[in-house]
């Protein structure tokens, strides 16, 4: 500490700015008045200019304190204190009762998960928690999109590709640097992926972490055809293009029966009109796996971004890092040999994967009610003690 510092001055009210938690001093005067409880909050007594700890933990979960527009906030550290609620360790499983599944637990032994789950779950763990979490949290803020940075580290591991589960697509990857061979990739695998990444609290960016690729993609390797697959494919699971799912509409919602929008055959090109709601990853999607009514009944197309389709930002309860958005498609050319298994036969096609799509689902709800679990424990042995 120079001798300039330490005779530096400051007026009690300068000091009555500055807070402390767990050891660490945080200078609030320039987010005093984005505080979601206003700035009465941070100069009421008791915690303006004091060790406001007990205070802040009854409220917030410790991971705020990490992330970059409240950790930039920090200007030192108490003498003689050290912190007594350190950041979990990337990877390391929590200690609370029921903060994890039983099968984690030490000396469990399961029917179902392997020592290689294990290591899986590890590796997992610290692959999100070092690579994914701050981008959750920042996106999860801004409601900006997933970075491209963040995307190429994902398919440098292929976790793209195991997000979509066990199949032949995982034959010849190297799965998160080898810590499962692709034979061996099982559900328990992919459970694991799903519950790992619900675990930031951040319900948006779990959305916009690729989910169009989950849904979209698998009618095309499942209908669409070989030179289809052979173009497409490679681009999703690389990252370089995205997709979504573009079934739901404004006046039929997930009602594939009563879809609206519609394509009619002109020559070797399907001419498609119509409008599809509340389509997740839309905003920034290359390429649309659609639902459309024909002559001969409910067909799926492969519509890529191009001349008449346009898309916009709907605004939702979460944030808008999930892309979800407002698909026009005015009067788009679509080449017939986009189409996704045989005309008429599009309710097949849709139906395929939604039973996958529900085990992804559940498996991310999951891994969301352990951490409100976790939290609750948390905060009732932070209130009642032992008793």
């Amino acid at each position: 500490m120079t001798s300039n510092t330490k005779t530096k001055q400051f007026t009690v009210e300068e000091v009555a700015k500055w807070i402390i938690i767990d050891s660490k001093v945080y200078d609030v005067s320039r987010f005093a008045d984005l505080h979601p409880g206003g700035s009465n909050v941070l100069y009421a007594e008791g915690v303006a200019g004091q060790d406001a700890t007990d205070t802040f933990f009854g409220l917030h979960r410790h991971e705020v304190l990490l992330r970059p527009q409240y950790s930039r906030l920090q200007i030192g550290v108490v003498i003689g204190q050290e912190e007594t609620i350190p950041p979990p360790q990337p990877g390391a499983l929590s200690k609370v009762p029921y903060g994890e599944a039983t099968w984690l637990a030490e000396g469990y032994h399961s029917p179902y998960y392997t020592d290689g789950h294990r290591q899986f779950q590890k590796e997992v763990r610290r692959f999100f928690e070092e690579v994914i979490k701050p981008e959750a949290l920042r996106c999860e803020e801004s409601g900006k999109r997933i970075s491209q940075e963040v995307v190429d580290k994902m398919a440098e591991v292929n976790l793209i590709a195991m997000r979509l589960g066990p199949g032949k697509h995982l034959h010849g990857r190297s799965l998160l640097g080898g810590i499962v061979k692709p034979e061996e990739f099982d559900y328990f695998h992919e459970l694991i992926l799903n519950v790992e990444m619900s675990r930031f609290g951040t319900r948006g960016f779990t959305d916009g972490l690729l989910n169009g690729a989950v849904i979209g993609l698998p009618p095309i390797w499942n209908y669409g055809s070989p030179e289809l697959q052979a173009k497409v494919v490679p681009e999703i699971l690389s990252g370089k293009k995205y997709i979504a799912l573009a079934i739901t509409e404004a006046f039929a919602g997930s009602d594939v029966s009563g879809l609206q929008t519609t394509a009619v055959r002109d020559g070797d090109y399907w001419v498609v009109t119509g409008t599809k709601k509340w389509i997740t990853n839309g905003t920034f999607a290359d390429y649309f796996t659609t639902g459309c009514k024909t002559e001969k009944g409910l067909t799926v197309l492969l519509i890529p971004r191009g001349e008449g389709v346009t898309t916009k930002p709907i605004k939702t309860a979460y944030s808008p890092t999930a892309g979800t958005a407002y698909v026009t498609f005015d009067k788009v050319r679509v080449p017939v040999a986009n189409t996704l298994g045989k005309v008429g036969n599009g309710l097949s096609v849709i139906l395929s994967n939604f039973n996958h799509e529900r085990w992804m689902v559940t498996a991310c709800s999951v891994g969301a009610q352990r951490v409100v679990v976790e939290e609750c424990l948390k905060c009732v042995l932070n209130v009642l003690g032992s008793e």
